[in-house]
């Protein structure tokens, strides 16, 4: 019986392009609708509170790094161990994983609002505040971070509810959050004119909701049945969820890292060129929202995959799980080459959306884009194979590939580069550190695929 329900299980029968295509667009709107809470802030704080503002989002957003990174680590962890071990058809032992994830999402949100409540202003400085951005920087930080608990569970949630064969749903939950977000932005910035206490408000108003549904879908859980019992936290389960997660999760920690260690940078050199120090804080701080617009699509798909490569590496049915990837891949060079593009045509043009500035601010703006950005076409490859390593079982190989961008190739050339070229080596570090981390995850792969038995069903499985 257990036997002909793994049969009809749609992740091992559909086609993977037509799966694919089922759970990646919903994950990718699902990020889109993450990134635009950032970018939707970013967008009415410029046109109402101006440069500074837009430098305050930047100082606070190694927070809202920290909540992703908790957010993958038990969300991506959870999905990840769920569906390997509902593939190998443990269906009881699975829904343990669903209920220590979903508690330990709302347990370190809300511990993590009390750390940054209780030393806000030192850890502003720490990021790199600036004495004049500092201020706006408390205020906005300072009320997002009520909402740390509902951002964490409803970007977890959403992997445990994909993981679960509802990826609608998880995307409905973000982009109800968003909309919300986006008309109480104009309400409160434009209508009350409550400036950026206003964006924050709106914010963590639109997380709140959408941490909301993700609740109640965990309560309503279509293949398990969540009790009491499997919300017990335990050792063995939690293990085995962090050893799955710490891929993702190290890379947004690692992006955490190299973030404050940007935004001292870009202050310290700033000051000692023509910019000052505002001027290269603000204009990163758009540029890497801007970016995580196009990292939406590629983790989208990677969040997409994961479900996938799961279950069939649990089932064995490993000529679907190489298929699969090679289709992300090739999804994830077009959106990559797209990107590229836009950013090297229009640079300026995008800028513009957020605000006016001097001629140094777009000067720099533009150097930005087309320099530290240079090597985006490439840049799909490190999070799809990352994730891809996760997804079945090596989450080893997945953490050293999260880590090769940020620490390994990047921060070194952060602190290195701007002591012999100034301000220009933070741009020519993100190029370098690019092409590297690209040509690491070329020569994994491929060793990975190599294994024999990626080809042994080529003749008898539906891909």
């Amino acid at each position: 019986m257990m036997e002909e329900n793994m049969k009809k299980n749609p992740l091992e029968t559909v086609p993977v392009n037509k799966l694919l295509k089922q759970f990646a667009v919903p994950s990718i709107i699902a990020m889109l609708v993450s990134a635009l809470y950032n970018i939707v802030d970013q967008f009415f704080i410029g046109r109402s509170v101006g440069e500074l503002g837009n430098a305050a989002t930047n100082i606070a957003f190694p927070l809202s790094i920290s909540c992703v990174a908790i957010a993958l680590l038990f969300g991506i962890g959870g999905a990840s161990v769920f569906n390997l071990t509902m593939g190998k058809g443990d269906r009881e032992e699975a829904v343990y994983y669903i209920g220590n994830a979903a508690v330990m999402l709302f347990g370190c949100g809300v511990v993590l609002c009390i750390i940054a409540k209780a030393f806000l202003t030192p850890m502003l400085i720490f990021f790199g505040a600036p004495a004049d951005v500092l201020p706006y920087a408390e205020t906005y930080t300072g009320i997002t971070a009520f909402g740390f608990p509902f951002l964490i569970l409803a970007t977890g949630g959403g992997h445990l509810i994909r993981a679960d064969g509802s990826p609608k749903f998880s995307m409905i939950c973000n982009l109800t959050g968003a909309v919300i977000n986006t008309i109480l932005d104009a309400l409160f910035v434009f209508g009350f004119h409550m400036g950026i206490a206003g964006a924050a408000a709106a914010t963590i108003i639109g997380q709140i909701i959408a941490g909301g549904m993700a609740f109640y879908y965990l309560c309503h859980y279509k293949t398990v049945t969540i009790r009491k019992q499997h919300l017990r936290i335990r050792k063995k389960y939690i293990g085995r969820i962090v050893s799955l997660g710490a891929a993702p999760c190290s890379n947004q920690l690692a992006m955490m890292v190299v973030q404050i260690v940007m935004n001292k940078s870009l202050t310290h050199y700033g000051a000692l060129s023509s910019y000052g120090e505002s001027i290269p804080l603000a204009c990163a701080g758009i540029i890497t929202k801007v970016n995580q617009v196009f990292f939406s699509f590629i983790i989208g798909i990677s969040q997409g995959l994961q479900p996938i490569v799961s279950f069939n590496y649990g089932a064995g049915r490993y000529t679907r799980v190489k298929s699969a990837y090679i289709r992300a891949i090739s999804y994830g060079f077009g959106l990559a080459l797209l990107a590229f593009l836009l950013f090297q045509i229009f640079p300026r043009q995008i800028i513009s959306l957020f605000g006016n500035g001097s001629d140094a601010y777009y000067q720099f703006a533009i150097s930005y884009f087309r320099i530290f950005l240079l090597f985006t076409f490439l840049n799909f490859l490190q999070p799809i194979t990352s994730n891809f390593f996760t997804a079945i079982g090596k989450p080893k190989k997945g953490i050293f590939l999260s880590l090769t961008r940020q620490i390994i190739f990047l921060l070194p050339l952060l602190l290195i580069l701007p002591l012999i070229i100034g301000i220009d080596g933070i741009l020519y570090a993100g190029p370098i550190a690019d092409f590297t981390a690209g040509m690491v995850t070329v020569v994994m792969i491929v060793m990975e695929l190599k294994n024999k038995y990626y080809h042994e069903e080529s003749s008898k499985t539906v891909v």
